[in-house]
C-alpha cells in the first residue's frame, strides 16, 4: 500500500518546478551501461539506453515527456530506483529525441506507439523469463497507456503491467490548459524546444516554425498534418489515451495530482476506470506536473510507490 503523499509545499507551480529542478545524486556506477540504437522502421532508429543489475528480477522500460529525453530527472530517478530494486532500467528515447534528429524521417507524437512496440517485441527474446513493465511519463504516459490498450488480448503475451505519471489521457483537453495564462512561462520553455528539434531535422526554416505561437498552432500546422491526422482537433481525438483504457488487459497504475497545472482532473472522470478491473489510479491532491517531492524523505514519492506497485505485481 503506497504512503500517502505529503508534498514538500502545497503550490502546484512550485511543484512542478522544483520537481524538474531538485538536485539529484545519483550512482549508477554499480551497474553494466549500454546505448544503443534500434531501427524501428527503414528510416527511423530510436536510443535506448540500458543499465543492468547483476541479478535482474524484472525489466522497466521508461518513456519521457514532451520534448524530454532520457537524461531527465524523473527518468534518472526512477532509473536509478528500479536498478537498486532489481529491475533493469531502459530509458527508451521516441523518434527524433535524445539527439537522433538525423536518424529519423518522421518526428514523433504523442500516440505514436509503433516505434515503442517494435522495440518491446525485440527485447522479449533477450529474457523471455523476465516481466517487463513500462512507465511513462506526461505524454509517454500517453503512448504507454495507448500501446496498452491497442494490444487489448495480447498485453499479456508482452508485458506484465504499465505505469503512468502526470498523463494527458486527454489531449484536447492538456492543450486547451496549458494554453491558459498561468502556463504561458511552460508553453513558451516547450515551444522553443520543439522549435529547436524540428529545426534540427532539416525539413523547417525558422522561419516556419516561428509562426505557430502555441502547441495547439504547432500541432495543427506541423504534427498532424505529418501523419495524417490533418488538423490537432482530429489528432487529439484520435491519440488520446482515454480512447484505449477500456481494452487494456494487464495491469495499470496511473499516478496523477489533481492540481496538475497541465491537465485538469476531470479528464480522469472517465467510466473506463469503473468498469476496468486492471487500472487502479492514485490521485493526491497535490503533486503539481511530475512534482511529487515529498516533504519527508524519500523525496520522490513517485518512484517510491511505482517500485512497490511493480514488486507487488512482479510476485
Amino acid at each position: 500500500m503506497a504512503r500517502p503523499f505529503i508534498p514538500l509545499v502545497a503550490n502546484a507551480h512550485v511543484l512542478t518546478v522544483l520537481g524538474n529542478f531538485w538536485p539529484r545524486k545519483l550512482d549508477f556506477s554499480p551497474y553494466a551501461y549500454e546505448s544503443k540504437y534500434y531501427r524501428t522502421e527503414p528510416d527511423v532508429q530510436v536510443l535506448v539506453q540500458t543499465h543492468k543489475p547483476s541479478n535482474p528480477i524484472g525489466e522497466l522500460v521508461m518513456i519521457h515527456g514532451l520534448e524530454g529525453a532520457g537524461s531527465a530527472g524523473y527518468i534518472r530517478t526512477l532509473a536509478n530506483t528500479a536498478l537498486r530494486h532489481g529491475f533493469i532500467a531502459h530509458r527508451f528515447h521516441m523518434r527524433t529525441c535524445g539527439g537522433t534528429e538525423h536518424l529519423c524521417n518522421t518526428l514523433y507524437h504523442a500516440g505514436l506507439t509503433s516505434d515503442l512496440l517494435s522495440f518491446l517485441q525485440a527485447l522479449r527474446p533477450e529474457r523471455p523469463t523476465l516481466p517487463i513493465f513500462l512507465a511513462g511519463f506526461s505524454l509517454g504516459g500517453n503512448v504507454a497507456l495507448k500501446l496498452a490498450g491497442e494490444l487489448g488480448e495480447s498485453g499479456p503475451a508482452l508485458l506484465a503491467g504499465v505505469c503512468s505519471v502526470s498523463t494527458p489521457i486527454d489531449l484536447a483537453a492538456c492543450a486547451r490548459r496549458i494554453g491558459e495564462p498561468d502556463n504561458r512561462l511552460y508553453e513558451n520553455r516547450f515551444l522553443k524546444r520543439m522549435r529547436e528539434r524540428l529545426f534540427a531535422t532539416g525539413r523547417y526554416t525558422r522561419e516556419q516554425l516561428a509562426a505557430p505561437k502555441s502547441l495547439y498552432a504547432i500541432d495543427d500546422k506541423i504534427t498532424a498534418p505529418s501523419f495524417g491526422f490533418g488538423t490537432a482537433d482530429n489528432y487529439y481525438a484520435t491519440q488520446s489515451a482515454n480512447r484505449f483504457l477500456d481494452n487494456i488487459r494487464i495491469p495499470a497504475l496511473m499516478i496523477q495530482a489533481q492540481d496538475d497545472t497541465f491537465i485538469p482532473f476531470s479528464s480522469y472522470n472517465h467510466p473506463a476506470f469503473a468498469r476496468n478491473k486492471c487500472l487502479r489510479l492514485i490521485a493526491p491532491e497535490h503533486g503539481g506536473h511530475v512534482g511529487f517531492l515529498a516533504r519527508r524523505p524519500p523525496r520522490f514519492w513517485a518512484d517510491e510507490t511505482i517500485i512497490e506497485w511493480l514488486l507487488n505485481v512482479a510476485k
